[in-house]
């Protein structure tokens, strides 16, 4: 008679325990629990079980909003460390010239930062018609994780070989993954270079030294030696003309 009671309970308010008051608001699992107790037929059980792993999956993703937004207030941008310069095969074209932070520079600042409010990241990468892609998964210690994925061709730039390029655009495009997921900003290297620092000369003084070198036969390495630079755009700017003129009289020479 009583399981009989039970049963008929059970069909006149199926959900019962999802109709509890604001006041009294339960968890799914508690509603869960209680359907258990009350020998619930397994229709019920599956709209419950659904129920818990949507709230589950909601409560994943506040919490993962919650750490990035957390995160992002401590993260500072990232320092823009290494500078490529190599000269072009194209004679048309001058020399390439730029600073970019690498993902240590990154790892160094963000890991901590992400440890500290439970989040990683990790990264999936495959080739796909001549591709290189890359995709980064950005996961919090409570399940919710998002996935950015970058697709670039080789970087075969620099006179790169085939494994080289391949390596190149992975590791660019974990970088870039890394900072698009995160909505990271880098800034250039300012703290790392001390305030009265010689400043470098320009790209247009670069391209003239260079044409000049050219011109005269003049072994650039020497020339780099001469003002202890690793590289005709290390020169200082303040050592510009003594560069200049020594180029120029040495073409001087060579006319006479």
């Amino acid at each position: 008679m009583t399981m009989l009671r039970l049963k008929d309970d059970m069909q006149k308010d199926e959900l019962a325990p999802i109709q509890q008051p604001a006041s009294g608001a339960m968890t799914p699992m508690e509603m869960l629990s209680r359907a258990l107790e009350r020998n619930a037929d397994i229709g019920v059980l599956e709209k419950l079980m659904d129920l818990q792993e949507r709230w589950q999956a909601g409560q994943a993703r506040k919490a993962f909003d919650a750490a990035i937004a957390s995160a992002k207030a401590e993260i500072k941008p990232v320092k823009k460390t290494t500078r490529v310069f190599y000269h072009s095969k194209d004679k048309d074209k001058g020399p390439t010239d730029y600073h970019h932070e690498t993902m240590a520079d990154i790892a160094r600042e963000v890991d901590p930062v992400l440890a500290k409010y439970g989040l990683s990241y990790r990264f999936r990468t495959k080739q796909a018609e001549g591709n290189v892609c890359v995709t980064t998964i950005l996961s919090h210690r409570d399940g919710h994780c998002e996935e950015t994925m970058l697709m670039a061709a080789p970087d075969s730039s620099g006179g790169k070989n085939g494994i080289q390029a391949i390596g190149s655009a992975i590791t660019y495009l974990q970088r870039y993954g890394v900072k698009a997921a995160l909505g990271l900003a880098a800034a250039p290297d300012d703290d790392g270079r001390k305030a009265d620092a010689p400043r470098t000369i320009s790209e247009q003084q670069v391209d003239e030294l260079i044409a000049l070198a050219d011109d005269t036969n003049a072994d650039k390495v020497k020339i780099c030696k001469w003002l202890k630079v690793d590289s005709i755009a290390d020169i200082a700017a303040a050592d510009f003309q003594k560069a200049k003129n020594a180029l120029q009289q040495r073409r001087q020479q060579s006319v006479e």
